[in-house]
């Protein structure tokens, strides 16, 4: 059996009826916050240091979030190989 329903609303509607909070005020500053501080960037060393001044610790954070996902992918590789028999 297959049941389709269709919902004609609003994104403000949608985040009311799940109970969302209304983070637009916050995002509306995100926003103009991010677009002064971008209007002196004039060239993509600017926009690098600019981004590591903005990354949780740097350059080490940057590492240790490089560091986590490949051993997770190290980890779902392991998983899905065959297990020998010790037959």
């Amino acid at each position: 059996m297959k049941v389709q329903i269709e919902i004609d609303c609003t994104p403000e509607e949608a985040r009311t009826f799940m109970g969302l909070p209304d983070v637009s005020k916050a995002q509306s500053i995100y926003v103009d916050t991010m677009a002064k501080a971008m209007k002196g960037v004039t060239n993509p060393d600017q926009l690098q240091e600019y981004a590591q001044q903005l990354a949780p610790m740097g350059q080490v954070g940057l590492k240790l979030f490089q560091s986590f996902v490949e051993g997770g992918m190290k980890a779902g590789a392991a998983a899905g190989k065959p297990k020998k028999s010790a037959d």
